[in-house]
């Protein structure tokens, strides 16, 4: 039985040669003025070459007060648009994958610090920034001020998000995926935890849509016809009184109705107070729902770690594609090990060949396969191994 996990999947104009993503994870390793640096040309180069169908750059920020802290990416000026070119141009050097970039706004849990110091808050006294919320509820620990934003304002949000989209799609990503989860901006005005408002942007569930689809409608304009616009959302607060999976499903019919073309299926994120039932593929019956209520293309996220759990996934039509974070940074080499236990094939560059999980299995390799080291040869873009 051949494996749905490595069948091709199509959205829009773009073809994956397989299911598997490589999620996006912040590196903070930008530099002061949000610039990709050789470490992302490094990360990305190994997420590139791991064999995974599509590689989502990590959260990149539309304008400063976006930012989540000052060493993550941003895509606001040219010299930040000609930095990410650089990492993209090198990543297709080398591999057939393609390549995603996500876009956001941190909104009340903005203005932290770096890494060394356990991404902390950084005050206003100490170099940080203004928050920016639907209402004036902090993120709870958080104490730096907070905007709260008027329409006009919001206009101007979606304006920052759509002049990113532009640069995104002069880079030449293949896809765009608009982060509305976690408690940032966008899933701030959707939850009720957060969203206190009582104009057209507060209130019942439509109002609190209202501009997370306003900005999305807007996107989807500019960005090109033929590439696919996708959102992360955290379909559930795992909070009492919180947003709940059911209304998840009204918001993904609403995006697919404005031209979004999938939804990635995270949660939590509002509120500290969150219960939170972890174990392996714990979303996955999130993007099962949104996929099977909303008929919208899905992406399972959540600590899928085993090649046969993925595979079930995608088989049974729970989501169509299996996003892998942190386990494809601990195992960069994890869509090898899976191709070799779905006795699939996968991209390796013709200079790990040898190394595959596969190089002591020669003959039912070729069995199943076809494929003979003999016949390839450096010219060869790319040969398809496992």
């Amino acid at each position: 039985m051949s494996s749905k996990l490595f069948s091709p999947f199509k959205l829009r104009g773009l073809e994956l040669e397989n299911r598997i993503v490589t999620s996006p994870m912040m590196q903070f390793s930008a530099t002061e003025n949000s610039e990709a640096t050789d470490w992302h040309v490094i990360h990305y180069g190994t997420m590139a070459i791991s064999g995974a169908g599509l590689v989502i750059t990590e959260a990149t920020s539309v304008r400063p007060d976006a930012a989540y802290n000052r060493t993550g990416l941003g895509l606001w000026t040219d010299a930040q648009e000609e930095a990410l070119a650089r990492v993209i141009a090198a990543c297709r050097k080398y591999s057939p994958a393609k390549h995603g970039l996500q876009l956001w706004h941190s909104g009340r849990k903005a203005s932290v610090k770096g890494l060394e110091d356990g991404l902390e808050e950084m005050t206003l006294e100490e170099g940080g920034w203004r928050l920016i919320a639907p209402s004036d509820a902090p993120y709870p620990g958080r104490t730096n001020p907070i905007t709260v934003p008027t329409a006009e304002m919001l206009d101007e949000v979606i304006e920052a998000f759509c002049r990113s989209a532009e640069r995104a799609a002069r880079i030449g990503y293949d896809l765009l995926e608009i982060h509305g989860a976690h408690g940032y901006l966008l899933h701030s005005f959707l939850s009720p935890i957060s969203n206190l408002r009582t104009d057209e942007f507060g209130g019942d569930i439509t109002s609190r849509m209202r501009f997370p689809l306003k900005l999305m409608k807007a996107v989807r304009q500019v960005w090109p016809e033929d590439r696919p616009l996708g959102l992360r959302l955290s379909a559930t607060d795992w909070v009492d009184s919180g947003w709940t999976v059911e209304d998840s499903v009204v918001f993904a019919k609403a995006l697919k109705a404005i031209g979004c073309d999938y939804v990635t299926a995270s949660s939590g994120g509002s509120s500290p107070q969150q219960q939170i039932d972890l174990g392996p593929g714990y979303q996955t019956r999130f993007a099962a729902a949104i996929r099977s209520e909303a008929e919208i293309p899905t992406m399972a996220v959540g600590q899928i770690s085993e090649p046969h759990l993925a595979e079930f996934i995608v088989a049974n039509g729970m989501a169509d594609l299996i996003a892998i974070g942190r386990g494809l940074v601990a195992d960069p080499r994890w869509p090898w090990r899976a191709a070799e236990v779905l006795l699939a094939k996968a991209y390796c560059p013709i200079q790990y060949q040898k190394s595959t999980p596969i190089s002591n299995r020669t003959n039912l390799f070729r069995k199943v396969t076809g494929w003979d080291a003999r016949h390839v040869s450096l010219k060869d873009k790319p040969a398809s191994v496992a």
